[in-house]
């Protein structure tokens, strides 16, 4: 059985480099079929990190966001076409949005058909904890940023949010996969 995952990335780029890392590894993995969908501001994103080349290389379906329902990934979210959706990273307005029940972009129309249609989610934000992160830019140096807590506030919602798992951080996605190729494999033993 194969493991398909709707894959949507915002325009942060905290946790991005170390999330394509990890989706790498994963794809290399026999039963595992992932779709990539970009909002519009994880385009300008990608293409500053210059990771055009290793979405390519994760998946030959790289989806770009023309507008809320466009490309039509929310349907196929809905049906049941994918196992689970995962949004990583997640930037602090896409998390706003999802909090406030707002839907009016490719990545939180997706997440409230999935939701609708019982689909998992997952999301790993980038805003998590009060205090500074240090994140590496395209050019490899470091980022001091500070964390508002408007944004960790929003964090801290999202958590409590039904059909939401917040992971922490990018590798936990690996045991994401885990879990649903374990569930694959004992119902094929059923």
């Amino acid at each position: 059985m194969v493991i398909k995952i709707a894959w949507g990335i915002t325009g942060s780029g905290h946790f991005l480099s170390e999330t394509i890392n990890v989706m790498k590894e994963i794809v290399k993995q026999e039963h595992v079929e992932i779709t990539v969908f970009l909002s519009k501001a994880a385009i300008m994103v990608v293409r500053w990190y210059k990771i055009w080349d290793d979405l390519k290389s994760i998946s030959p379906r790289v989806l770009i966001e023309r507008g809320p329902n466009s490309p039509f990934i929310a349907g196929s979210l809905q049906t049941g076409e994918y196992d689970f959706l995962l949004i990583a990273p997640a930037s602090a307005n896409t998390v706003a949005k999802i909090v406030n029940g707002i839907a009016d972009s490719l990545i939180t129309n997706a997440l409230a058909l999935a939701q609708k249609g019982g689909v998992p989610v997952y999301i790993l934000p980038t805003d998590q904890e009060l205090g500074t992160i240090i994140t590496t830019l395209p050019s490899g140096k470091s980022l001091k940023l500070i964390m508002r807590e408007i944004d960790v506030e929003n964090v801290n919602k999202l958590r409590l949010m039904k059909g939401i798992v917040v992971l922490k951080k990018p590798d936990e996605i690996k045991d994401v996969i885990k879990s649903f190729i374990n569930r694959s494999n004992q119902k094929a033993k059923n």
